[in-house]
């Protein structure tokens, strides 16, 4: 029998667009070769390389404590190693403020502006996520993005572009609520802008933890959405544990006939 919910919300990365590692390394090199056209740096290579780097030191930092990584941060302190500060141990944190001194105005802003460009213009949404997605708003559902994302200006950016923007009744990003799923607050913020109830809500997504544990813990609905953790540079998580999906997907296209509009 179809699960009746009255609200559908969905995680963007790997879920709504694939990040694969090879879109991913495009859209760095989108970005680095846009960052030297500005006068920023003068080594595209050194700075994907070091951008790689400070990348994955922000997941092993924030990840774990539930907390988004910052995109400003991670090219500050890209442009400071450039510069000549040597990275701290793997174990140590940065010096932020030493390294802020030596970046100047503007850099910052034109550095983030750049990544989020090229990705708007390099990422290719799932082939099946716009017609999904209509068809899904036809039938009479509330929909939501519900995503862990460094920059939520790119998701609104990404989503306009998509044409979605008219779908959608929020975008709920961990930057702008300050924790990641699966935090109960970023679940919380949802439920608040959408006005349901936990009973009513069924989350999509692929990152077991984050999706599956969050919206359970939530008292949601969830359905996962398989084997996405192959290729991405993105955390993510496979499932384990004692908490179960409502529903196993394959397809976004596959959760259309296992759910059906809320009526009282």
């Amino acid at each position: 029998m179809p699960l009746r919910v009255e609200v559908v919300t969905y995680d963007f990365g790997n879920t709504l667009v694939r990040v694969d590692r090879a879109s991913s390394r495009a859209v760095a090199a989108a970005s680095a070769a846009a960052v030297k056209r500005a006068g920023i740096v003068d080594d595209e290579t050194a700075y994907l390389a070091v951008w790689a780097e400070e990348r994955d030191r922000q997941f092993r930092e924030e990840v774990p404590n539930l907390r988004e990584v910052d995109l400003a941060q991670r090219v500050v302190r890209v442009l400071a190693r450039l510069r000549g500060t040597v990275a701290p141990p793997p174990d140590a944190r940065w010096d932020d403020a030493a390294a802020a001194a030596l970046i100047r105005p503007g850099e910052v802003d034109a550095a983030v502006a750049a990544y989020s460009t090229a990705f708007v213009d390099t990422m290719q949404p799932e082939p099946e996520a716009g017609p999904h997605l209509e068809r899904m708003r036809a039938r009479g559902y509330r929909m939501a993005v519900l995503s862990n994302w460094p920059l939520a200006a790119t998701i609104d950016a990404f989503v306009e572009a998509q044409g979605w923007a008219p779908l959608f009744d929020a975008i709920v990003v961990s930057q702008r609520v300050g924790a990641i799923k699966p935090h109960a607050d970023i679940f919380r913020a949802a439920a608040n802008q959408l006005g349901a109830s936990a009973d009513r809500i069924i989350h999509v997504g692929d990152d077991w933890a984050a999706d599956v544990v969050g919206a359970r813990a939530a008292g949601w609905h969830v359905a996962y959405l398989r084997d996405r953790q192959s290729d991405t540079p993105l955390p993510t998580s496979a499932p384990g544990g004692d908490v179960r999906a409502d529903l196993m997907i394959d397809r976004l296209t596959d959760l259309e006939p296992l759910i059906e509009p809320w009526s009282p």
